[in-house]
């Protein structure tokens, strides 16, 4: 007639989860039945990451116990008492197990220096009625008590019932006169008696008077049960009392007499009705009750009373809503929790950021809190390890959530960007003004001294080596990737191919001015255009297989730079395109070699000394690029890129051709041919 004991296992459980309770003392009653509790417990707490602290037996009401045995077991109880860890604790019992326990940490500190509070978990077995034999001191310590009782339900002529209860009414048992005598503390006159001392009890005591430690008057979970037991065995008898019909007529009744005792259990099993309460009573096919069990908050009160507030119930999974329902915000916790939750854990929980690692020795809920690895996070309490944040996201700070990234570009709107906007754009004007001013005084002799197709291919491609950083700002597409590094690598050829051919035809004219030389066939504009056309076709070869197999394409960059997503240009073919930056290295060793040897031929006639310090600021250049560009990250690359592109193709333009603007501009008195002349006279 009570609910299957397995259903008040699995909502202890339930319930210390839905609290967060993984670290609970257990004090069960020191029989077999409380092994059995243990044993169980033991296995589901194992299931569900539970310890338990400690153990706690209470010894059995049935024997005495000595004194240096009760010494013993009161140290160990109250040693597991103060536990101040172990917060929430099971008892499992029979109703005097809450004496027992009271009474042995009473005696282990009887003026409760060191009182720690407990949430006391009884279970159905213990009834608080009992609790008349505690006194209030002792009592205090089971205030907010969470209690599984069997389910009951209210029953409307059930005060009207006690209220109209009186002793006389068991005239041939005296059960009812005996408790009545026990509750109001009081003695029916009796003939046996020759002299009466104490209180007369006058039968018109009335049990609504009396403290619910001594008299519950609510419809209890065993009140319930008994009342549902009566109706479910009269069910039954009248059920084996009906006629006995074979297809569909009546063959004849059996009298009750004619039934065995253990005959009424086949009826009993298919027994299902509705009590005066309106539920319903029913059987399983384990001859089980189908019913739930209660949670009650148990409120103590200063006159040693309490009262039952029902906060929740545990339903079997026959039903549709099955497990632990509870209502928190109406709990009552102990006093010194000040109805905040309390925490029953081995370890304070750890906080997001960190992850739980055991200790060795130690039980399983036992641990220590690390903090997360770098790039790793952990955004719930108790986490068994961290995790990686998704590609597009990054670990904040507190290694406590994932925050999507920004994806990040040198774009022309920032400070950055529109400084080299506005530097690109201006030395493009200073190299086109200088075109402007060596086509204006063409006719002149420092511009007649150089080749001046090389001059111009030279000024043209240094014009569009400035615009080139304008493919690397903004955000990276198809177009720009694919011009990017190709559109680079081919202008810069042309510029240093020009740099090579003007100080090769310096080199070849001197050479052909000595008696019997055989440099004359080379001199003249054939020479210069081929060495110009051959050394810039190379690189155009290669920008061209280059493009033709694995081009370059837009990429973003999740890992480079914690918290954003850089926005950039894959080069596709590695191989190739380092081919194409060693080629443009090679060109510029070339070129500055050759000047550097012939620095020393008349400057009248050869700007080699202008070519050998532009090369050597081209080249010092782009040789600490590589470090700078390997150790930035992110756009700050593009914009190492973009400075090294600006100053290189800017010590061309300044080295060799300011000086002759100098010239031409401003002392035009030293731009003829007498003065060349003469300097040249002096120099050889």
């Amino acid at each position: 007639m009570v609910p299957n004991e397995a259903l008040l296992y699995s909502g202890i459980v339930d319930l210390l989860q839905q609290f967060g309770w993984t670290w609970v003392g257990l004090y069960v009653m020191d029989n077999e039945s409380g092994e059995h509790f243990l044993k169980v417990m033991e296995l589901l707490f194992s299931q569900k990451g539970i310890c338990s602290a400690f153990t706690g037996r209470i010894p059995n009401q049935s024997f005495l116990l000595t004194f240096a045995e009760l010494s013993v077991m009161t140290s160990n109880i109250y040693l597991h008492f103060m536990d101040r860890n172990a917060k929430a604790c099971v008892i499992y019992g029979e109703s005097l197990t809450m004496i027992w326990l009271s009474t042995l940490v009473a005696l282990a500190d009887p003026v409760r220096k060191e009182y720690v509070g407990k949430v006391w978990i009884a279970t159905a077995q213990i009834d608080f009625s009992v609790t008349r034999f505690i006194t209030h001191e002792n009592l205090e310590m089971f205030h907010g008590t969470i209690s599984f009782t069997i389910h009951a339900n209210k029953h409307f002529g059930f005060q009207t019932y006690l209220q109209n209860v009186k002793p006389y009414w068991a005239q041939g048992d005296g059960f009812l006169k005996e408790f009545w005598e026990q509750a109001f503390d009081c003695l029916f006159p009796s003939p046996d008696l020759t002299k009466q001392d104490g209180k007369i009890c006058t039968g018109e005591e009335r049990l609504e008077s009396l403290p619910s430690a001594v008299f519950e008057r609510h419809f209890t979970g065993h009140s319930y049960s008994i009342y549902n037991a009566v109706y479910a065995v009269a069910h039954a008898l009248h059920a084996m009392d009906m006629p006995i019909s074979k297809q569909g007529a009546v063959v004849g009744r059996r009298r009750l007499a004619e039934f065995q005792p253990w005959q009424v259990h086949s009826f009993l099993q298919g027994i299902s009705f509705n009590n005066s309460a309106g539920e319903t009573v029913s059987f399983n096919d384990g001859r089980e009750i189908v019913d739930g069990f209660d949670l009650m908050n148990i409120v103590i009160f200063p006159n040693i009373s309490f009262h039952r507030v029902k906060i929740g119930y545990v339903v079997p999974k026959v039903f549709e809503r099955k497990g632990l329902i509870i209502n928190e915000d109406i709990i009552e916790w102990p006093k010194s929790f000040n109805q905040v939750l309390p925490l029953s854990m081995c370890h304070d929980a750890c906080q997001p950021g960190y992850w739980k690692r055991k200790k060795e020795g130690k039980k399983f809920c036992c641990y220590e809190c690390i903090l997360c690895p770098e790039g790793k996070i952990s955004n719930k309490k108790d986490m068994d390890e961290c995790s990686k944040c998704p590609e597009d996201q990054y670990p904040s700070k507190d290694q406590n959530q994932c925050i999507p990234k920004i994806i990040t570009f040198l774009s022309y709107k920032e400070p950055l960007g529109i400084t080299f906007t506005s530097v690109s754009f201006a030395f493009s004007l200073t190299a086109a003004l200088v075109l402007a001013v060596f086509i204006k005084h063409k006719n002149t002799c420092i511009v007649k001294a150089n080749n001046q197709d090389l001059t111009h291919i030279l000024l043209i491609s240094l014009l569009l080596c400035f615009l080139c950083p304008l493919l690397f700002l903004g955000q990276p597409g198809k177009v720009t990737c694919f011009l990017q590094h190709s559109a680079f690598g081919v202008i810069f050829s042309f510029a240093i191919s020009s740099v090579l051919a003007k100080t090769i035809t310096v080199v070849v004219a001197f050479m052909a001015t000595k008696p019997g030389s055989n440099m004359r066939k080379w001199v003249g504009k054939g020479l210069a255009n081929s060495i110009v056309l051959s050394c810039s076709l190379i690189q155009a070869l290669l920008c061209a297989i280059w493009l033709g197999t694995s081009a370059p394409f837009p990429d973003l960059d999740m890992y480079s730079v914690p918290g954003e997503i850089v926005a950039q240009c894959n080069e596709g073919s590695l191989i190739i395109f380092y081919c194409v930056l060693g080629y443009l290295g090679l060109l510029a060793i070339i070129s500055f070699t050759v000047a550097f040897l012939a620095r020393k031929l008349p400057d009248s006639f050869n700007e080699a000394k202008f070519i050998t310090f532009s090369m050597l600021v081209f080249c010092t250049v782009w040789l600490t690029f590589v470090p700078a560009y390997l150790s930035t990250k992110g756009k700050y690359m593009v914009a190492v890129e973009i400075f090294s592109i600006l100053a290189s193709s800017g010590g061309l333009l300044g080295c060799i051709f300011f000086p002759k603007c100098y010239i031409i501009l401003l002392r035009p008195e030293l731009n003829n041919k007498e003065h060349l002349m003469k300097r040249t006279h002096v120099k050889l």
